[in-house]
């Protein structure tokens, strides 16, 4: 937990270890993020959110700065974890960025109906994708204001 601020800097939501790895690699060189948690589907997204099962000790009031979610996850997809996020009033105004290889206009469009403060396609390629994560980190973690 990052103890300054009282608070994690992001929870990861991606089922890809590969892009998980790299996003967290990116991420902690630039010093971006003291504090990553990262869970590999929806369900255990919201557990970890809502101070559910294994993270029913977690202090819920702890809030991530951002969360970088993916659309396609096993057990509840990124749709669902974002509706559920809008829908409670404890998380609604939870900064959510949808960091996704979908091409999808409709799960865009979705995204942005229910409220999401960014939609990213992930690039393909190692440096595009490593630059993309550095940015995202910046601008959520470093540039953006929010209140307390």
């Amino acid at each position: 937990m990052n103890m300054e601020e009282g608070q994690m800097d992001i929870l990861l939501v991606e089922d890809n270890p590969n892009d998980a790895e790299l996003t967290i690699r990116v991420l902690k060189k630039n010093r971006l993020a003291n504090h990553i948690e990262w869970v590999k589907d929806g369900e255990v997204a919201l557990d970890f959110l809502l101070g559910r099962k294994a993270y029913q000790e977690r202090d819920i009031s702890l809030h991530p700065k951002v969360v970088l979610l993916d659309l396609r996850l096993p057990k509840v997809d990124g749709i669902e974890v974002l509706k559920t996020i809008r829908a409670t009033k404890a998380l609604k105004d939870m900064p959510v960025v949808i960091l996704t290889s979908s091409k999808e206009d409709k799960d865009l469009v979705a995204a942005y109906d229910l409220g999401v403060n960014s939609y990213v396609r992930k690039p393909i390629a190692f440096d595009e994708f490593s630059k993309t994560i550095s940015e995202l980190g910046l601008y959520w973690l470093v540039i953006n204001n929010k209140p307390d």
